[in-house]
């Protein structure tokens, strides 16, 4: 009797963690966190900022440069000058001229203009080359979003898993508590042996274990979860186990326009144009440049008084000027040495590199997509075996059962029946998430994941 009172408070603390009611995660929600608190996403985010700050009109330069600068100096005149000769013309004596603390100051200020008005159509070119590379990084982010959100639901739909293979093994364990009270009356009555309790305790223990690990990996996979989603890595929460898979039709569609849809395949269109906008941009250094020049300027000089000739001082004087100067300028490089016809000549292989890369990738995405389809409809063929597979042997679980309560088959023929429709269950569950998790990827490869309704 001990024993049985030992499993009992063993199923209550595995039990007691439960009781509470936990709220539901649905799909939607799941993804709606993700995508708002996901740490891979939020660099993706950033990412995009700052590639739409780049293409933006003040990284164009189609503005001009508007240049300010300002100056002040001061000067502290000390000096004495000394004339040869001891008298003056009119017999006077002749004196030395002394100068202290003669103070000058000066002022400036000035505005100055550059705008470009022609550079070989460089600066054109270069403007479309970032609104390239902005769509570039969109796809790119849609890329880390498509991953994110696949990864998701493979933790998703392995808690889903679990908690149906949970539920089972309640239920096993339960029968199988259920066969020690029947062992126990039976041999009560001398109808069977000890051995019967025996093997009924031992069968109780090991579904105890077995719940016992189905509990901690669905803690664990739940908290791998929280952290997708970027929330308390305590948070809990139960997700839905119902799924649905898409219609055949639909999925052929959807693998016809995976050419004008799939990630890959639209970023090399993307870098492909960038390559073509970079040839055009290094044909400009052919072309002359043509500018327009601008400046205004103020000064003021404060001088102070001086001495040119003997017994002669001048006062001291300002000066105010203002100053306004237009210009304009051709800058054109006749030979750079070769410079220029290099960097064309590397940009158009960069170009024929860009066309064999998305041939390429064109190739793979068809064979992954192929292999994709052909993965997806042998699971869903094999979810739909497992299906009636758990029907056969809910049957011969039943059937069994009868026979066991009257006494026609021993313990341990029950015991396999209870194992097998054990087994069929979570082959079906696994079944059952690995198609769909099939069918995501599927999805993914043909740029249809994110349209979806999960």
């Amino acid at each position: 009797m001990g024993y049985r009172y030992l499993i009992t408070a063993l199923l209550i603390g595995i039990c007691g963690g439960l009781s509470a009611q936990e709220k539901l995660l649905s799909k939607d929600a799941a993804v709606s966190l993700a995508l708002e608190n996901n740490f891979g996403i939020k660099v993706a985010k950033n990412q995009l900022a700052i590639a739409d700050n780049n293409a933006g009109i003040l990284n164009s330069g189609y503005l001009p440069r508007l240049t300010g600068t300002a100056g002040a100096t001061y000067n502290d005149f000390n000096s004495t000058t000394e004339y040869p000769g001891q008298f003056e013309n009119n017999g006077d004596p002749r004196q030395d001229l002394e100068i202290k603390n003669a103070e000058s100051q000066g002022y400036n200020a000035a505005l100055s203009l550059n705008y470009t008005l022609f550079d070989g159509m460089g600066r054109l070119y270069n403007f479309k080359r970032l609104k390239e590379q902005y769509q570039l990084t969109e796809l790119q982010a849609r890329e880390t979003i498509e991953n994110t959100v696949l990864q998701l639901f493979s933790v998703y739909y392995e808690i889903a898993r679990l908690t149906e293979n949970e539920n089972v093994l309640r239920q096993a364990l339960e029968i199988s508590k259920d066969r020690i009270k029947r062992a126990e009356y039976s041999f009560e009555y001398g109808q069977n042996t000890k051995l019967d309790i025996l093997n009924a305790q031992v069968d109780v223990t090991n579904d105890s274990i077995s719940l016992m690990n189905v509990q901690q990996n669905l803690a664990n996979t739940k908290r791998d979860l929280n952290v997708v989603l970027n929330q308390n890595l305590n948070e809990t929460f139960v997700v839905d186990t119902l799924v649905s898979f898409i219609p055949k039709l639909q999925l052929e569609d959807y693998v016809a326009q995976s050419k004008e849809n799939n990630v890959a395949i639209l970023q090399t269109e993307r870098n492909l144009a960038i390559n073509e906008y970079d040839v055009k941009v290094n044909r400009s250094g052919y072309l002359p440049t043509l500018g327009l020049t601008g400046s205004y300027g103020w000064n003021l000089n404060q001088s102070a008084a001086t001495s040119f000739l003997p017994g002669q001082i001048i006062p001291g004087s300002n000066r105010n000027s203002l100053n306004l100067a237009l210009g304009a300028n051709l800058t054109w490089n006749l030979f750079d040495g070769g410079g220029t016809t290099v960097r064309v000549k590397n940009a158009k292989i960069a170009y024929e590199n860009q066309e064999l890369f998305k041939d390429q990738v064109t190739l793979e995405v068809d064979r992954d997509i192929l292999n994709a389809l052909g993965i997806y409809e042998n699971r869903l063929q094999i979810f739909k075996i497992q299906e009636q597979n758990v029907v056969t042997n809910q049957n011969n679980f039943e059937r069994s059962k009868e026979q066991f309560q009257l006494g026609r088959i021993t313990s341990i023929e029950f015991r396999q029946a209870q194992i097998n429709l054990l087994n069929a269950q979570t082959n079906k569950n696994l079944a059952k998430y690995d198609a769909k998790l099939a069918e995501l990827q599927l999805l993914q490869l043909t740029g249809q994941l994110l349209s979806e309704e999960f």
